[in-house]
């Protein structure tokens, strides 16, 4: 029995993990998407800046320092989109020139949360026929192999607790 539960946590854990890459590879699919967006909004603000003759700090300044709370809010939107397209931009390039391997740790470690949560929302799992899927999911399952071994063991020694004082 232990031996079936422990092959079903490998196989579920393995199968989760094996999806990882693709997982990457939809959400780089998105990045495009999202930086495309924000040039955009950006764009058209430093267009109506500079009908004022203010930069995109400038104008950003004039909103936050803005009486009207609408006015400000705005300001720091903008702020934070300006900020969000610099991060987008260079995980990006990143993402770009490195290979499968480091994409995914470049992905896990500079994950945009609004990003991945879009990315997870319609999300199609996919059949890791790459060598990076492959071994995305023999790590899934030698993790799910490695935690049950744990299990068992702690279960084992409880087992043998309760032996030795009877």
């Amino acid at each position: 029995m232990a031996r079936v539960l422990l092959l079903i946590v490998m196989v579920l854990s393995g199968t989760a993990t094996s999806q990882l890459p693709e997982f990457s590879q939809q959400y780089r699919q998105r990045l495009g998407g999202a930086i495309d967006a924000l040039e955009e909004i950006l764009a058209d603000f430093r267009k109506d800046a500079a009908q004022y003759g203010l930069s995109i700090t400038e104008a950003i300044s004039r909103q936050k320092s803005s009486g009207d709370p609408f006015i400000r809010a705005r300001g720091d939107s903008m702020a934070n989109a300006d900020q969000r397209l610099v991060h987008l931009k260079q995980q990006q390039e990143q993402l770009q020139t490195a290979g499968p391997f480091a994409r995914l740790m470049i992905f896990m470690r500079g994950v945009d949360p609004q990003l991945a949560q879009a990315t997870a929302k319609d999300y199609e799992p996919a059949i890791p026929v790459t060598p990076v899927g492959l071994a995305s999911a023999g790590f899934g399952a030698l993790a799910g192999l490695l935690i049950m071994r744990v299990l068992f063991g702690i279960a084992w020694l409880g087992r043998r607790r309760r032996i030795a004082k009877s």
